[in-house]
């Protein structure tokens, strides 16, 4: 024992003495002339920025590749202090920073944001900036750009009179926006509306919502939120309420994204109109119901209502409703679901008791109603009260009993309609889809994107092209 504890110590100075060695090599500065460092990209992008709201954190890291620590003589913003950038470097806030150490083989992270200055311009620009770094002589730089997007904003709002938003400015609704008793907002090709965090719209008694898109320049409602994180995430803000005694709601050519629900559409319209119309519209990726429709009325063509957590059109408390060339795609990715594509009911709870209401009409033609579920139909009613709906030429996925043959009309029940790209919500059908040609001449001659509806129309909102 007394002999190795004497090798024991006479090793400990060889230890140590390797060890200064390998520290000496590791904490040597490289100072070769021409040393350059790599980035994990060459551009910092940043999408769509409002003016005086600061962007999302991006991240930049830089590598050291060799052996040896290098000394970055400085990183700095290379506008200075009038930058419209700011750098957080290792965790320090700066505009600049010097002799900035990276061990060999290691990297830091560099936090880069944006602030744009409201300026005059109606239509997007672009800010630039870049990050530079000076190592032994050497400069290198990142590029940093954004978008830049003038916007008006509403906090708790309410709009009086008839008041038109164009597409030269967003719209970004803070909390709430009300469309006064009264009043009508319309709303032009090309305009994006953006909602923060569980932001929601609403439509008041006796007022009017008339969104009026064209094709190819639709409406757009979606989250403000602009890094990749968010583009597809569901729940960013709250839906749009077309509320009891609300009349004359049009949608036409509007992509409704990323909400808890679409529309919730409470009660009848006005003797002999529907609440609302919607045309050749989009509706998808919500937490909740696409549609919520409670003893209202509604008319649809050439719409696509799809990945919705609750049902995509959920109709509570009967009413008159009629859906032509529409396709329902409920895939939901980001949870559990809680119910079928299609709900149903004739009734409500008003304390535990239920409180029937006629459902007048529930008309699908032409439609595609299909999703992952084994069962994407609920029919709920009472006796003794209207239960009229009717499925005709429509791709149905259900293993309800579909006998009847004053309700299900022609349907091919439980047949693949063969979407292009469900994952990316792609509702186009492809070349084998069973749904071409088995539609009824309905009067719609172009789909959801203007092609034309020749001979017997496919299902749904998108007619089958060719490739030449």
């Amino acid at each position: 024992m007394r002999f190795f504890r004497i090798l024991f110590f006479l090793f400990i100075p060889c230890f140590l003495m390797l060890g200064n060695l390998a520290c000496r090599k590791t904490d040597k500065i490289d100072t070769s002339p021409g040393l350059h460092l790599a980035f994990s990209t060459d551009t910092v992008f940043f999408d769509t920025v409002f003016p005086s709201i600061g962007s999302v954190t991006q991240r930049l890291i830089v590598h050291n590749l060799n052996k040896n620590k290098v000394s970055v003589a400085s990183i700095q913003l290379a506008g200075g202090q009038s930058s419209n950038y700011r750098i957080n470097v290792n965790g320090t806030p700066a505009i600049s920073a010097s002799d900035v150490e990276i061990a060999g083989g290691d990297s830091i992270f560099i936090f880069v944001r944006v602030t744009i200055d409201p300026n005059s311009q109606d239509i997007p620009f672009v800010v630039t900036d870049s990050i530079e770094f000076l190592t032994n002589g050497s400069l290198q730089n990142v590029k940093l750009v954004s978008w830049g997007r003038n916007a008006i904003f509403y906090r708790k709002a309410k709009l009086k009179g008839n008041i038109t938003w164009d597409s030269l400015r967003a719209h970004v609704i803070y909390d709430s926006l009300r469309i006064d008793t009264n009043s009508t907002l319309t709303i032009m090709p090309g305009t994006r509306v953006y909602f923060h965090k569980d932001a929601w719209m609403a439509v008041s008694f006796n007022a009017t919502l008339k969104i009026h898109g064209i094709t190819g320049i639709p409406v757009t409602f979606q989250g403000d939120r602009m890094d990749p994180f968010y583009k597809d995430l569901p729940g960013q803000w709250g839906g749009i309420y077309l509320e009891r005694g609300s009349k004359d709601h049009e949608v036409i050519n509007a992509i409704i994204k990323n909400g808890s629900f679409g529309f919730s559409v409470d009660s009848l319209g006005a003797a002999g109109n529907p609440m609302v119309t919607i045309t050749n519209s989009i509706i998808r990726n919500m937490t909740s119901d696409g549609i919520y429709a409670y003893g209202s009325s509604i008319t649809s063509t050439n719409c696509v209502i799809g990945d919705c957590g609750g049902s995509s059109i959920y109709i509570e408390y009967g009413g008159s409703y009629d859906f032509k060339q529409l396709t329902v795609g409920n895939y939901w990715f980001s949870s559990v679901r809680h119910g079928p594509a299609i709900r149903l009911s004739n009734y409500t709870y008003d304390k535990a008791v239920q409180v029937p209401n006629p459902l007048i009409k529930a008309y699908f033609g032409n439609a595609i109603l299909y999703g992952a579920s084994d069962e994407e139909l609920g029919l709920d009613s009472v006796a003794g009260t209207q239960f009229n709906y009717k499925f005709e030429n429509t791709i149905l996925k259900t293993g309800i009993k579909t006998g009847n043959s004053s309700r299900y009309v022609n349907c091919l029940i439980n047949k693949n309609p063969r979407f292009k790209e469900v994952v990316k919500w792609d509702y186009r059908i492809d070349s084998i889809s069973p749904a071409i040609d088995k539609g009824l001449d309905l009067g719609i001659p172009k789909d959801i994107v203007g092609n034309d509806r020749t001979g017997l129309p496919d299902l749904g909102a998108y007619e089958y092209v060719k490739k030449n």
